[in-house]
Parts: structure tokens; sequence; C-alpha cells
């Protein structure tokens, strides 16, 4: 088994020969160091919710915005003038359409190719995508109510917020195991990650056909909360973006750092198993490679009634909160007439250390004030009315966040599950959620503490194999895998050994 504290951080391709190997054994040593998760809940992965004063980066962010626009700032400006201009008219249509933007399908027509080729496309530029009916909705309701009885029966739950709980500190509930080993869900995500492509590094060692299980929490929100109010936001880090020992280890934002960021493709795979997402061990902060993020309903959300918020401006608005540091306004004055035009603003002669909305350890933030070429106020919009077994998905890079009140009759109900590849980094991360499982305590990127180990009703192994089969035990690395193709090999040969 894999010690909870050992958390091996490093790309798969150091296995190819003995050198690097080694390599391999010292990084692995080095982040035996790695101090557990500090006991905590949703908020700490959210500066703006955890009340804590906001502390300024440290000064090296300096130096690593001028190096990664150096020699190229004539190509930066150019591209910011681009990008701004795009922006308008993305952002227009946005206005026009609004929910109706966000590409729907039935669960029963994923392997329909006249209706999954204009879907594809449709999340291919949007970057968030509804699949209905993954689970029959009597279902999805019984979860809910299993859920309701093992919250009943263990008073000592941790929630967020503590007055009027809406996102509980639960990971391995009746509803949660059954529905991650579901056979509809874990086809969702099969199809959901052919979406995503490693053309740029054909031997890159990971598997799109083998979804692995990642155990998140849970959201029950009452009507009238507002204590559960997440702005505009982007998981998977903030500051790693920028970093080179984060997502530069990749090179994954490599070509909008150039001045192209036309060619950025968010959905190359390539890099982004490479990349390190978690430096600073934040209480939440996601270590694993998840290529959507992801939540199945439980109840019957409209907009305005706590549900979701997307910004379908997708690879538009990556491409702007990573150019957006590096430049300032002439005119200062935020809503004043000209404000917005592109000759408003220049790129900083002296590099900064900011990075709006970046906090270390937690997820980055952004606003209207800071990121004000978003518009956010029109570009984010409510994912459509969703009902108990509908699937909602959103790329890892979409900016999204949640109603600030919900203002329905009925509680907003869901399940957290993204969308994971097997990769050799996920295989080592799934090694150590094994043992938090057989325990009962919370996964490694969650708060730490005893969480469930002393819950009344927790699942077992049992209950994932009758809920799911071989397929449901595999993708919570309790079965081996075996390649569906041959580019798959490596990965899934290095996850079966992980894994034992």
């Amino acid at each position: 088994m894999i010690s909870s504290r050992i958390r091996p951080r490093f790309p798969s391709n150091l296995l190819r020969n003995a050198c690097q190997r080694r390599t391999l054994a010292a990084a692995a040593a080095a982040t035996t160091t790695r101090a557990p998760r500090a006991e905590g809940d949703i908020s700490s992965v959210f500066a703006s919710l955890s009340g804590a004063a906001a502390k300024p980066l440290p000064e090296r962010f300096a130096g690593i915005k001028t190096a990664l626009i150096r020699g190229r700032e004539q190509e930066i400006q150019a591209s910011w003038q681009r990008l701004l201009s795009k922006l308008r008219s993305e952002i227009d249509q946005i206005t026009t359409h609004g929910s109706s933007i966000i590409p729907e399908l039935e669960f029963s027509e994923i392997n329909n190719f006249s209706r999954v080729q204009p879907f594809s496309q449709s999340l291919k530029r949007r970057g968030v995508a509804v699949i209905r009916n993954v689970v029959p909705e009597p279902e999805a309701l019984f979860w809910k109510q299993e859920i309701r009885d093992y919250i009943r029966a263990n008073p000592q739950t941790k929630a967020f917020p503590a007055d009027n709980p809406a996102v509980y500190e639960l990971y391995w509930s009746p509803g949660q195991i059954k529905a991650r080993a579901h056979p509809n869900l874990l086809e969702t995500q099969k199809f959901l990650m052919s979406s995503w492509h490693v053309d740029s590094d054909p031997k890159a060692t990971i598997s799109m056909s083998h979804p692995v299980a990642y155990a998140d929490r849970l959201r029950i929100r009452m009507p009238g909360d507002a204590g559960f109010a997440l702005g505009p936001h982007i998981d998977g880090g903030s500051a790693e973006r920028w970093e080179p020992n984060g997502y530069g280890r990749g090179h994954v934002y490599d070509s909008v750092f150039e001045g192209r960021w036309e060619n950025f493709d968010p959905w190359d795979a390539s890099g982004r198993i490479h990349a390190e997402s978690d430096l600073y061990n934040g209480a939440g902060a996601c270590s694993m490679f998840r290529m959507f993020q992801g939540w199945l309903s439980m109840s019957n959300t409209s907009a305005g009634e706590g549900t979701l918020l997307v910004n379908p401006l997708f690879n538009l608005a990556t491409a702007y909160y990573l150019l957006r540091p590096f430049f300032s306004p002439r005119m200062g004055d935020v809503g004043k007439s000209g404000f917005l035009d592109t000759e408003n603003w220049v790129l900083d002669p002296v590099q900064s250390t900011v990075l709006q909305g970046a906090t270390l350890g937690c997820t980055q933030e952004l606003t209207a004030a800071l990121h004000p070429h978003l518009e956010l106020e029109k570009s984010m919009v409510s994912v459509p009315d969703v009902r108990p077994g509908d699937y909602v998905a959103w790329h890892c890079d979409t900016v999204h966040a949640v109603d600030r009140i919900h203002s329905g009759k009925g509680d907003s109900s869901v399940l957290y599950i993204p969308v994971c590849p097997l990769t050799e980094a996920n295989a080592r991360y799934l090694g150590i959620q094994r043992e938090a499982f057989e325990s009962g305590t919370p996964g490694p990127d969650f708060p730490g503490g005893a969480g469930e180990s002393q819950h009344v009703g927790r699942m077992k192994r049992g209950d994932i194999e009758k809920a799911g089969g071989e397929e449901g035990l595999r993708a919570m690395g309790l079965g081996s895998w075996e390649a569906a193709m041959e580019r798959e090999r490596d990965s899934v040969r290095i996850a079966n050994d992980i894994l034992g």
C-alpha cells in the first residue's frame, strides 16, 4: 500500500530508462515530508469563504511573469488586442442565447453518431454539457434519501455553512458509492473523455477508456441559503498556472504565453498528465487530473435555485485570465466610457507579483473588477434546468460559479463526480484514496481528520461490487485493468503495478 503521507509527483515518461527511474525514486522520497491536510470544510478551498485576509504573492512571481513573456512582448500585446476583439463578439452571442448555448444529449443517444457529432462540436466550443437521464430519476431520488438517513444516523458529520448545511464532508455514503460505480455513469465518463486527445504526444501514458473514481463531496442546499455563495472561479490550482513547476511542467499554456492563444488546444491531454496543480498542499486543492468536473443531480433545479453557472466563453476566457496579469489600464476608472477599449490597455513595462484572484493553496477566483473584459454579469449563464439523474460536466479550465441565493422552493442537491482518466499520477492518487476508503477517512485532496471512520452505515467493498460489478471496483482501484487498445498498454501496466 502507498502511505497516505506519500504523494509522488512526476511525469510518467521518467520510467523510460534507468537514469530516469533513479530520478523517479528521488522524487518519491522527497514527497514523504508533505504534511497531511488540515481539518476543515469546503470553505478552505476558497479565499472568499475562508475569511482569511488576502496575502500578496511572494516576490518571485514578478520574475516568473517576466520570464514568461521575455522577448515576446510585441507578440503578447498583439495577441491581447485580438483577444479583446473576439471576446466582445462572443459575449454578444452568449447574451443572445443564454442557457440554450449549452449542449444537451440524452444518455440513450451517446452512441448515436448523428446526435453525438453536433453535440461534440458544441461541447468542444463551449466546454460544458448536460447529459440527460444518466440514472433513472427514482434511483437518484432514492440515493438522496439514503444520504439523508446516513446524515441523520451520524450527527457528527461536518458541513458548510455550519448553521445551515449545504455541502457535507461526506465521501463514502451509500448514494455516493452507488453513483460512482453505476454502469451508466462510468459509460458517460468514457464518452466524455473521448472529447480529449493526445495527438501531440502519441507515447503519453494515459487511458481514456478507464474512468477513475475521485471521491468528492455532495451538496444538499436548502431554499433561502446564501451562505454557500461561490462566485466565478476555476479549480485545479491558481498560481500554478503560471509557475514553471506547476502547469509549466506540461507546457499546457505555452502558446498563450507566446502570443498565440488561437493555437491553444484545451482538449490536448498530453501536457496535463505532467502538470502540477497543487504545489501548496491546500486543504481541498485538487492534485488529480480531472478532465471534467461534474455532478449528478438529485433534484429538480432551475436557474436561480442554487444551481451552477458557467462561462461558455471557454478557451477565450482561459486565454484572458492567463494574460490579464500582464496588462493594466491607462485610465483606471472602472465603468467609465472607454475603460474596456483595447487602446486603454497596455503591457506593463515592469511586471508585478499580482495574479488577479490567485491565492496560494486555493482556487482561482474571478471578479468583474479584476477581469472586466469577461463581463461576468453577462457571460456567466445558468445551466439548463436539471432533473434527478441528469449529469452536468464542465472542462477543467471552465470558469464556473454557484447561485448566490437559492431562491427556489425545493432542495438543490448534487453528487460531485468528476471525469478522471487513468494516468500514472491518478493511479498513485487512487492508491492513497483506496486506503482512505478502507479506513473511512477523506481522500488525500480533502481536509483531514477522522472523517467517516466512526460513521454508522458507511459503505464497504461489497457495496461497490454490488453497485457496479468489476468495472465499479476497477474505478476505485480495487480491481485490475485491461488495455482496451494498443496505445493504452503502458498506462494500464503502470497503473496495475502501482495498485498491485
